[in-house]
């Protein structure tokens, strides 16, 4: 009787697991953006925002190991530097040598000043025959302290942002605070003006960023995507990198950012308007929620 029992107690575990298992065939299967977790779709395909493949299903996330090499280790004013950069797997602690593709480049890399003035977004090239290293030659415009941060996309893992600091030779580069600066701002062939909502930016909650193009009739995709923003507190410590919320190449483009500390941030845009890339930046202010 006893064994019996047990023989109808596996059988029905049985029957449990395969009925769950049909109800999980039976439920859809959500595909979402790596760069945009929060579009989701039923059905396989490409995100409207950034155009990056819709996967099936993401490994958690996990901080990948970055090393940087600078050439000379301490760069000079006005002189060319080599910066190589190599990423390591977390746990294996290995190089890692497949990437894919972010808005058409394996790399991005922006490269700002300690006083916030000198703003550069570009993209190293995989190095030919290195393991797994990512080389860019650049002539840092000012002296001083400088934040790097990294944007890239390993293969089997997650998108990663990862920052580091380094110095340049030939002296210090006054750092002031900033002051708010809403005011319209000309690019290279267009103008651009903000608008935020709500007016005044919270810390920690969600603020739309509105940005008036004029004309809009000549503006292009940028790298995939019908702008690029970055956005970076006083001190360099917390920094945004995003992409328009909807794809709409319209003459008001929206971004939507969290800034997560209170204080003024200085926000970077970039835009292409027929063939020429403008670059403007705002000093937004942000208070404390109470």
């Amino acid at each position: 009787m006893a064994i019996r029992t047990i023989r109808i107690a596996r059988r029905s575990l049985a029957g449990l697991a395969m009925a769950a298992l049909a109800r999980a065939q039976e439920v859809p299967v959500d595909f979402l953006c790596p760069m945009d977790p929060d579009v989701r779709s039923k059905t396989p395909g490409k995100c409207p925002r950034c155009g990056m493949k819709l996967e099936a299903g993401l490994p958690e996330p996990s901080e990948y190991l970055m090393r940087l090499t600078l050439n000379p280790k301490v760069p000079r004013l006005g002189a060319p530097a080599i910066l190589e950069l190599q990423i390591f797997d977390p746990i294996k602690r290995q190089p890692v040598h497949q990437f894919l593709e972010i808005h058409e480049k394996l790399f991005h890399l922006f490269l700002i000043s300690a006083d916030l003035e000198s703003f550069a977004h570009e993209h190293p090239e995989a190095a030919p025959n290195a393991d797994g290293v990512f080389r860019l030659k650049y002539t840092f415009p000012k002296p001083g302290e400088y934040r790097l941060l990294a944007d890239f996309f390993p293969q089997g893992g997650t998108p990663q942002l990862i920052s580091r600091s380094f110095f340049v030779a030939g002296g210090r580069t006054p750092v002031k605070p900033l002051k708010v600066d809403l005011d319209s701002k000309q690019g290279a062939n267009m103008r651009v003006q903000l608008v935020t909502e709500p007016q005044q930016p919270l810390a920690g909650k969600k603020t739309l960023l509105f940005f008036q193009i004029a004309p809009h009739e000549g503006l292009e995709p940028l790298l995939g995507a019908w702008g690029h923003l970055l956005a970076a507190s006083n001190d360099l410590i917390d920094l945004i990198h995003g992409h328009p919320e909807f794809a709409d190449p319209g003459p008001r483009i929206q971004f939507n950012v969290i800034f997560p500390r209170p204080g003024i941030h200085r926000v970077w845009v970039q835009f292409q308007n027929k063939g020429v890339i403008n670059t403007v930046a705002f000093n937004v202010p942000v208070t404390e929620l109470r």
